[in-house]
Order: structure tokens, then sequence, then C-alpha cells
């Protein structure tokens, strides 16, 4: 949004499935259903309740196109208004923000979005690689591991950034999961296994790098009039704000200069007010493919300055214990279902603002911000805030 909305718009509910490599106990439209009957059951609401649904995924990674035609039996959208959205990564983060604008427009009171792969059922590798410029780029492109490494590399040259630092943030965020019910991989490691890790593409190691995650999330929005009738603590969006270039993939370094992010975080800044992120946000969702993406990316959001990546991860700033937690849930590294992967970082922050979040919950949590990232160097940003 360009400036604040007319309409106060809040999440009031989430559900998520417990996010695993294969879930072959579930078809999709089962597996949906899971996340949509957790989100019911935690808002206390029916499916009659809901006005609209806004669904969507990576269809090319399962090669099965309009999932809003036949996924309704699990979705609940049976003459229902509906809308289907891909976005590549952040098409999590873009449902959240067509549900916000669905609601915020005054024409829905609630709306539920979904978001879901099955990872297990398709070939996403082969997916994103074939996205790739057939003369230029194909042949080194093993999909979001080579554009990782290679800009991995620049960001590592530029400013001095070491593996041992980018190791931290798996350590980091696969401990967190341990504190989610819902996470993917839950791993106790020590620098030095992730170090030692199978060497993927040069700096990416096995143990940088994001998992294949089968999962699907869904959450509410309700208007102001509604959510406060109805809900003691909803989570109010109060910034939402999306970016994105349109470069040849090797014309722009993603890790060194995701200007995307840092554009879309000024703006999302400017609205909430907020002066320093570091100080006046007290938990974020970041959406970090892999380990130097994390520390890179607390740069482009201002929490640190360029280059400082490292040093903000040595500090313990970024720990559940620190400044600013990142990442409590365990992040894009612990789960990675994609076309639900960015809504997972905006139902986390919500979890966090309602506090709901268990033995991941962050203490005196007013404000929290959620990212995604996607093809294109694309970028959304959502601040939520417990006051609309």
């Amino acid at each position: 949004m360009a400036r604040k909305a007319k309409r106060n718009v809040a999440i009031v509910a989430t559900g998520q499935t417990d996010h695993r490599s294969k879930r072959p106990d579930v078809n999709i439209v089962e597996m949906i259903n899971e996340a949509v009957r957790r989100c019911m059951d935690d808002a206390n609401m029916t499916l009659e309740e809901i006005d609209g649904i806004v669904i969507g995924n990576m269809e090319h990674f399962e090669g099965v196109f309009s999932p809003e035609m036949w996924t309704v039996d699990g979705a609940g959208s049976i003459l229902k208004h509906g809308m289907k959205i891909t976005t590549g990564g952040t098409s999590g983060t873009t449902l959240a923000l067509a549900g916000y604008y669905h609601v915020a427009s005054g024409l829905f009171d609630t709306v539920m979005t979904i978001g879901w792969e099955k990872q297990s059922e398709g070939e996403t590798t082969a997916g994103l690689i074939f996205q790739a410029d057939p003369l230029w780029e194909r042949a080194t492109m093993s999909g979001a591991i080579g554009s990782f490494a290679a800009s991995a590399t620049a960001y590592m040259h530029k400013y001095g950034i070491n593996e041992e630092q980018a190791a931290k943030v798996a350590v980091k965020n696969r401990k967190n999961a341990f504190n989610n019910p819902h996470a993917h991989l839950k791993m106790e490691l020590t620098v030095e296994q992730v170090l030692n890790s199978k060497m993927l593409a040069y700096p990416i190691k096995m143990l940088d790098m994001c998992p294949t995650s089968d999962g699907a999330c869904a959450m509410i929005f309700a208007s102001e009039e509604k959510a406060k009738k109805n809900y003691q603590n909803p989570a109010w969006v109060i910034a939402g704000v999306t970016r994105h270039d349109q470069p040849f993939g090797s014309d722009l370094e993603m890790l060194v200069n995701l200007r995307t992010l840092r554009s879309a975080t000024e703006e999302a800044y400017k609205i909430a007010g907020i002066k320093d992120p570091l100080k006046d946000l007290d938990v974020a969702e970041l959406y970090e493919p892999c380990t130097f993406a994390e520390l890179s990316w607390y740069e482009a959001a201002g929490f640190c300055g360029p280059g400082e990546g490292g040093k903000l991860i040595d500090s313990g700033a970024t720990y559940m214990d620190g400044e600013l937690p990142v990442n409590p849930s365990g992040g894009v590294l612990s789960t990675n279902c994609i076309g639900a992967t960015a809504m997972i970082r905006v139902a986390e922050a919500a979890i966090q603002v309602m506090g709901k979040g268990g033995k991941r919950q962050v203490p005196k949590v007013n404000r929290a911000m959620a990212t995604g990232f996607g093809g294109s160097w694309w970028s959304d940003v959502l601040i939520l805030s417990k006051t609309p």
C-alpha cells in the first residue's frame, strides 16, 4: 500500500500443516484441508462465515495447473468469491497482501488465504532451471543453488563475510525449529557440521540451503469491526509493500544488492513510523532461502549497515534472546513448502503478535515484520502490530 488504508484489517487466525519432506498419507486437496481446518479452529469460525478465498502455489513445480478449480473441496471455496495467485517464492506474501486488500476494500469482511506446495509430487529443480536463459545460464544454473552460490561468492569477496558466519545462521534457525511443532527440519547443529556438510556449489553447502517440503498454510483476515468484536488480540496489518525487478539473471548480485528488499522495507518503515528497525521491531520473519541470504538481508532490511550482517550474527542480536529475534519459527532453512513459505513468514509474525507462539514465543511482541522473496528479485514486506 502506498499510504495508510482507510479501513483497518487484522489477521485473526492461522493454521498450518505439520510440514514434512513427503506427505504420502494425504493428497493435495486433503493436505490443504488440514491447514484450513486448523485455521478455522483457531478462529472458532465456520466456513459459512468466510466471504472469500484467495489460494495459490507454484503450479509448474507440481505440473498441475488451475488449483483454484480443483481444490475447492479442501479449501472450502464452493460458491464463494475466489482468486488464484502465483508469483514465485513470494506467492505466500502476495496471497497475504491480496487477502488484506480484499478486506481493506470494504467489499469483504472475512477472507481466508491459502498457500501450499507438495514438492514430493513434482520436480521443483527442473522448474527453476528451465526459467534460465538457455544459452548463457542454463548450463550452470542448478536451480536456486547456482544463483545463490554466485552471489554469495561476490558477497564474501566484497565485504569479507565468511562461511563460519553463514553457518551460524543454520545453527540458530534449525535450533529454533525445535520449538515449532510445524517445522520440517529440527536439527542440533554445530558450525563445524555445517562447514563440513556436502558442497553443492561453492560456497553453498548442504546445510546452508533450505529443504524441499510438503505443506500448507492458511490465514483469516477480518475487518476492524469483526476483529474487535470477536478477538482479544488480533494482529493488525499496518504496512504492506511490494517491489520487484525484471533483470537478466546475471545482471544483479541479489545477496550484495537486493535493492527490492531495501526499497520495500524503507517504504514499509515510513508507513509504520519505524525509525530504527533493530530497536522498533520486536521480531522478524525473513524469507532466507540460504544462510548467506539472511546475513545480507539483515543489511537490506536496515538492521545493520552494508557488509555488517556477519558482525550482527556474531553479536547474537538476532538470536531468540537477542535484541531482535529473527526467524524464531526456524525460518525457510527449516521449512520450505514454496507456495506457502512466504505466507508462513506472515503467519508466524502474526502468531508472535497474538502471543500464540508457545515455546517459540518471543516476550512482549508489539510489532513484527515478515518478508517474502521470489523470482525476478521480488520482495514483499508486511508489518504487523498489536494496535491498528
